[in-house]
């Protein structure tokens, strides 16, 4: 089984407002209508700092300077810090670069969760006149993601079902705020051992929500008033005690900018699992498998509809059976 993590197209939406009491869902709560997710959305969320993509060398006026590399630093590294003061941002970092004047900088570096003191001495670049060490960086991840809801009452949104992190497993902060509508453009079809995934394309003249927080069951936010929501399904949601085995559908978007409703099964629940597994689901729609195979990157969030009413989210696939994978209950995500 494979997280469905933040990956180019790698997400979903989500609902951050409390409206359960304790483990069950309050009774106000249970008569609320929801909108029905299941389109895609694409948005920025922060690396932490300035982290490395790549290792360059500096040619200076003296010859060719690696400073970065002769240090230790690796790919995946990231840089928080310049001499005490934080760094968020590419930016951030040329200003730090800008400010030493050729002198020995100390950088705290995060590196699989521990941090790290290192000097390192700019070396002055001899066709732009920049102080550089030899980095390629980045301060920013975009991808997109599955809408899983949008309360009708607040417009607030929710996705994913579980935490949002980068290809190394670190976890993320929001960047940019805004939320656009997104094209999906292709698909990688998921195999057995190799997990598929959904491309996308951001279209950036269509914000329509603006992302406010990113917690260990997804991304939340609010949607833009202006959306249309004329063809959108309002459902009410349902705690677990009432999602049975059986039929479901979920709903995802593999083509275009339109989801559709697709059958499930859902083999398991298990309303006391603590890791957002509180479902297991296979696919049953021919026409998904035949797309994508099953579950893949990108279909995280899809909302899972069972009896009429909204009952979770899907998290995770099976790397050994593209066509099963997890989901978690609609409660849990808006109890976090």
């Amino acid at each position: 089984m494979r997280k469905l993590k933040f990956f180019f197209a790698a997400f979903a939406l989500f609902l951050a407002v409390s409206l359960f009491w304790g483990t069950g869902i309050d009774a106000n709560a249970a008569s609320d209508l929801y909108y029905l997710g299941g389109m895609t959305a694409g948005f920025s969320l922060s690396a932490g700092g300035a982290e490395v993509i790549g290792l360059s060398e500096v040619s200076a006026e003296d010859g060719i300077h690696r400073p970065a590399e002769e240090v230790g630093l690796k790919i995946g590294d990231l840089i928080c810090a310049a001499d005490g003061i934080e760094i968020k941002t590419i930016d951030d970092m040329n200003r730090a670069l800008a400010r030493s004047g050729g002198k020995e900088i100390k950088f705290t570096i995060k590196r699989d969760g521990e941090k790290a003191e290192v000097g390192i001495l700019p070396i002055k670049d001899k066709k732009s006149g920049n102080y550089k060490i030899g980095v390629l960086i980045r301060d920013t991840l975009t991808g997109i993601g599955t809408v899983t809801y949008i309360h009708k009452n607040t417009l607030a949104f929710g996705s994913l079902g579980h935490a949002v992190c980068d290809e190394n497993n670190q976890s993320l902060s929001i960047s940019d705020p805004k939320v656009y509508l997104c094209s999906v453009i292709g698909i990688t079809k998921g195999k057995r051992g190799r997990a598929g995934e959904l491309r996308g394309l951001f279209l950036n003249d269509k914000t329509i929500a603006k992302a406010e927080t990113v917690c260990e069951t997804g991304l939340y936010g609010t949607f833009d008033k202006s959306y249309d929501f004329s063809h959108t399904e309002l459902v009410e949601i349902a705690p677990l005690s009432e999602a049975t085995i059986g039929k479901a559908v979920i709903l995802s978007t593999i083509d275009g900018i339109c989801p559709q409703k697709y059958e499930v099964c859902i083999a398991k629940v298990d309303a006391d699992n603590k890791e957002n597994k509180n479902f297991v689901i296979k696919v049953t729609d021919e026409r998904l498998i035949s797309e994508t195979g099953g579950i893949v990157q990108g279909m995280s969030g899809s909302p899972i509809v069972q009896n009429g009413k909204l009952i979770g989210a899907v998290t995770h696939v099976f790397l050994n059976d593209p066509t099963r994978g997890y989901g978690i209950g609609i409660e849990n995500m808006i109890k976090n």
